[in-house]
C-alpha cells in the first residue's frame, strides 16, 4: 500500500474511533472478566437528610432488577424536582445576577461518565449528563452548548428561579450581601446531593447534582460536575462523592483521593477521614468551611467523614433506611 493511501485510511479510522461514542448501556455486565463476583447486598448511600427520599426513589428501580446507574439517576432526579430544596434543581438559589444555573455528573462501573455545567432552565441536568455519556464522544458540556444539547434532545424545561426564591434574591440584592461570604453548608445551603449505589451484581455507580453556591459569581462551577472532584468511580476499588465548599474539594481532587486511599487498603471511612485531613492541611482558615465525603467499596462497605460535626448520610438496603451521623475532625 502506498504511504499516502495508508495515511488516508489511518486518518479515517482515527476519526471514526473518535466520533463513535462509547455507549454505556444501563444493563451491560462488568466488562473486565477479572472482576470478582459480588456476594454482598445492594446498597445506596446519599449525602444529607434529603438523601433518604432520593435513596427510596432509586431503590425502587434496583428492586425491579435495574442497575446501580439507573438507581443513582432516579435518586438525583427526585431531588432535582423538590421545590423545597434550595441547593439542587428547580428550587435552587440563583447566582448574583438572579440566574439559577445547574451542574451535574454521573459515572458508572465501566468508568463511563458524563457531566453538565452552568445549565439553565432544564429540569434534570443529571439525565442530560447521562445522555451525553451514552450518546456522544464527550464527557462535559457547559453553558449555552449544554442547553442547546438538552433542548435538541427534548429534555424537560423549567422556569427558574421560583417566585419565593426570587423574592429572597431580591432581598439579598438590596442588602448587597458580600459575595465572598462562605455559605452555611451545614444548614440550609447543603450545596449538593451526591449518591452512590452498588447493585446485586456488584456494579457501582454514582451521581451528583446541584445549583451550587447561592449568589455565586456568574459562570462559577464547583466540584459537583467535575469527575474526580465531586464524584469518582473505579470498579476495581469503589466510589466516592463529595459535598461542601467545592473550591476546597477541587484543590485536592477529593473524590479521586478517597478512591485512591481505598486502593491502598483503607476502609471507606478511613479513606474519607484521611482525605478530610488532607483538605484541612491545604487551608489556613477553616472557619465555616464544611466539606464531607462518603464512599463505598467493592465489598459493599460504606463510610463517611466530615470537617465539622453535623454531617450525615442516608443509607438504604433491603432492611435499612437510616441516617448515619459521620465522625468529624472538629466542632463548630
Amino acid at each position: 500500500m502506498k504511504r499516502r493511501s495508508f495515511v488516508k485510511l489511518s486518518a479515517v479510522g482515527l476519526v471514526a474511533s473518535i466520533v463513535k461514542p462509547a455507549l454505556a448501556a444501563d444493563e451491560d455486565m462488568i466488562s473486565d472478566p477479572l472482576f470478582p463476583s459480588y456476594d454482598g447486598e445492594a446498597k445506596m448511600i446519599s449525602t444529607w437528610s434529603h438523601g433518604q427520599e432520593a435513596n427510596r426513589a432509586g431503590w425502587k428501580l434496583m428492586e425491579e432488577g435495574k442497575s446501580s446507574l439507573e438507581a443513582v439517576e432516579a435518586g438525583a432526579r427526585h431531588t432535582e424536582s423538590d421545590i423545597t430544596n434550595r441547593s439542587v434543581g428547580i428550587g435552587g438559589m440563583p447566582d448574583r445576577e438572579g440566574h439559577v444555573t445547574l451542574d451535574a455528573c454521573i459515572m458508572d462501573w465501566n468508568s463511563n461518565c458524563g457531566s453538565v455545567g452552568f445549565l439553565e432552565g432544564i429540569a434534570h441536568p443529571v439525565s442530560v449528563a447521562k445522555h451525553i455519556m451514552q450518546n456522544t464522544p464527550h464527557i462535559m458540556l457547559v453553558g449555552a452548548g449544554a442547553k442547546q444539547y438538552a433542548l435538541k434532545n427534548k429534555f424537560e424545561t423549567i422556569k427558574t428561579p421560583l417566585p419565593e426564591v426570587k423574592k429572597e434574591w431580591e432581598k439579598w440584592k438590596k442588602e448587597q450581601a458580600a459575595i465572598a461570604k462562605k455559605p452555611e453548608i451545614n444548614h440550609e445551603n447543603h450545596d449538593t446531593i451526591g449518591l452512590l449505589a452498588i447493585d446485586d451484581q456488584g456494579r457501582i455507580s454514582g451521581a451528583c447534582t446541584t445549583s451550587g453556591w447561592a449568589y455565586k459569581l456568574p459562570g462559577r462551577l464547583g466540584d459537583s460536575p467535575i469527575i474526580g472532584s465531586g464524584l469518582f468511580i473505579d470498579q476495581e476499588v469503589g466510589g466516592a462523592v463529595a459535598t461542601g465548599l467545592g473550591e476546597s474539594i477541587i484543590r485536592i481532587a477529593g473524590s479521586h483521593t478517597v478512591v485512591e486511599l481505598m486502593r491502598q487498603g483503607k476502609s471507606p471511612e478511613q479513606a474519607c477521614k484521611e482525605t478530610v485531613e488532607r483538605l484541612i492541611r491545604k487551608h489556613k482558615d477553616m472557619s465555616g468551611l464544611q466539606c464531607a465525603f462518603i464512599a463505598i467499596n467493592t465489598k459493599g462497605e460504606v463510610g463517611g467523614y466530615s470537617v465539622f460535626n453535623g454531617f450525615n448520610y442516608a443509607l438504604k438496603t433491603k432492611n435499612q433506611d437510616v441516617l448515619v451521623d459521620t465522625l468529624f475532625d472538629r466542632k463548630w
